[in-house]
């Protein structure tokens, strides 16, 4: 699938299955209710009105059920009937898996999505998921350039078609899931940290926003002990990249802050043969703050946006840092090493250090693949969030549903768990006591320590280590949960649409996306 290119269309298009296999999603209730007068275009001659018909009063989604109406090349797939309210509405998860079972690879194909308006977003998301760009294989120069295009039938109440303009945000959008995917999905050898610094670089031209680097030794020059300290004893040496929007008319500054560890062996700490693989994914967290930047400015974004890419590897060398090492952070504050293989948090306490007292930045979200933790806390499709502003909090969930990126919220009690960091020597360690002591929440505190608990402003932290892989693909997590989360920030009304900070009245949020309006 690494060859593809997607496309959306906000209306359907006239194809025949014979050249142009079609797949109709949608759920049940959507599906009979919307007449074959709608899709013969893309169904004639192959397939007749009895034919259609009778597949749709055949599927019996349990979850999901898909019929095949013309030699697997026009076919019917109906989403689960109810879904719980930890879920979203759109079933994103069930759009992803039904695309890529029902994918044929044709030289064109294309996927119609039947659902209500508000999933427009969370659905075209769902698709891009299923086609990573990413691939090693022999083959792969041979294989030929395929085409998916994406089209739309919206139902319901408010049944207004999409504009042209919510499919270039819905574009982009995608191409952010995909950029993530790809970055995530390369191993080492590849994407280490020169390679991911060059593809920050690409991402700031073709956006046209500043870039900072900082690099090495200026790191610890500097001040940057966390970052530094981490990747050290690597070939390629760790960095500290900053991308800056900053639009005339922005009224507050953002900062999404992304842990970037292009491959964590543990450091000395060094982790088992079973546990390492995979750990090509630990940068998960700044491919989606790269990804939903690259997104986020190309549709148009009116407030000051930075992306802070804390970029290290955690590798094992003559310099590496040892258990016992003391490393002086970026806020002033001590650290005590009594785990190397917690690595992340020391990195991203430097880059939210840097976005507060450098950026000046009124919101600040860091996105890692933080702890094991977290899988256990909130599962394998959800993120765990942690957050300063209970309202943030509640957004962050909303938007989860609104995207597709699933959130669930974990314990924020400072007074109850930071002082399992104690150390005699250091203001803190960097692993807690008690490892059976709300593991994710300790090590998202630890972060927000070095902003000061005490912090004016916004802090959200979001642990994705679950969410963004499937198997042994990685999913782009993050991308569109952030692009909802601010899309009142935006000038595309797809995304202040699903903002759980914008106007609840779609006219209101149409006048308003000329204003500007503070989201603290």
């Amino acid at each position: 699938m690494a060859k593809v290119t997607l496309s959306y269309s906000k209306q359907i298009s006239v194809s025949d299955p014979g050249t142009k296999p079609v797949l109709i999603i949608g759920q049940l209730p959507h599906l009979l209710g919307v007449p074959f007068e709608v899709f013969k275009k893309k169904l004639e001659p192959r397939v007749t009105e009895q034919t259609f018909n009778l597949a749709v009063n055949n599927l019996h989604p349990s979850p999901t059920d898909t019929i095949s109406m013309w030699c697997n090349n026009a076919t019917l797939a109906a989403l689960p009937l109810k879904v719980s309210r930890h879920n979203t509405s759109s079933r994103a998860h069930s759009i992803h898996k039904l695309v890529k079972s029902c994918y044929t690879g044709a030289s064109e194909e294309h996927i119609v999505i039947v659902c209500e308006r508000q999933n427009v977003f969370p659905s075209g998301c769902a698709v891009a998921r299923a086609f990573p760009l990413f691939s090693h294989k022999s083959g792969y120069a041979k294989v030929s350039q395929r085409r998916v295009i994406v089209e739309f039938v919206v139902v319901g109440s408010n049944s207004r078609s999409v504009t042209d303009s919510e499919m270039e945000a819905l574009t982009n959008a995608a191409a952010g899931i995909r950029l993530t995917q790809s970055i995530i999905d390369q191993p080492c050898n590849q994407m280490n940290t020169d390679a991911f610094v060059e593809e920050a670089k690409r991402v700031a031209s073709e956006v046209g926003s500043e870039i900072l680097i900082i690099r090495d030794e200026e790191l610890n020059t500097k001040g940057f002990g966390g970052i530094y300290g981490v990747g050290k004893a690597a070939v390629h040496p760790p960095a500290l990249v900053v991308l800056s929007h900053k639009p005339p008319e922005a009224t507050q500054s953002i900062a999404w802050v992304g842990k970037g560890i292009v491959y964590d062996t543990g450091g000395l700490c060094i982790k088992s043969k079973t546990s390492m693989p995979g750990m090509k994914r630990d940068c998960g967290g700044a491919a989606a703050v790269l990804g939903a930047f690259k997104a986020a400015v190309k549709t148009g974004f009116r407030e000051n946006l930075y992306a802070v890419l804390c970029l290290a590897e955690n590798a094992v060398g003559p310099h590496a840092t040892r258990p016992d090492d003391i490393h002086t952070m970026y806020s002033g504050r001590t650290v005590e090493i009594n785990n190397t293989d917690a690595e992340g948090r020391l990195v991203l306490s430097d880059g939210v250090s840097y976005a507060a007292k450098d950026l000046r930045a009124d919101i600040i979200v860091d996105v890692a693949t933080l702890t094991g933790a977290q899988g256990i806390s909130t599962g394998r499709y959800h993120a765990a969030v942690l957050c300063n502003r209970e309202e943030w909090e509640q957004a962050c969930v909303t938007s989860g549903r609104n995207s597709g990126d699933l959130v669930f919220p974990i314990v924020f009690s400072p007074e109850l768990h930071f002082s399992e960091f104690a150390s005699a020597v250091a203001d803190m360690k960097n692993s807690v006591a008690d490892r059976s002591n709300a593991q994710s929440s300790c090590a998202g505190l630890f972060i927000f320590s070095h902003l000061g608990f005490e912090f004016p402003g916004v802090w959200v932290h979001l642990d994705i280590a679950s969410p963004c892989f499937s198997g042994e693909r990685a999913t782009g997590y993050g991308v569109a949960l952030l692009l909802s989360l601010f899309g009142k920030a935006s000038h595309s009304t797809l995304l202040q649409a699903v903002s759980p900070l914008g106007c609840s009245d779609e006219d209101e949020m149409v006048e308003n996306a000329t204003k500007k309006i503070r989201l603290v």
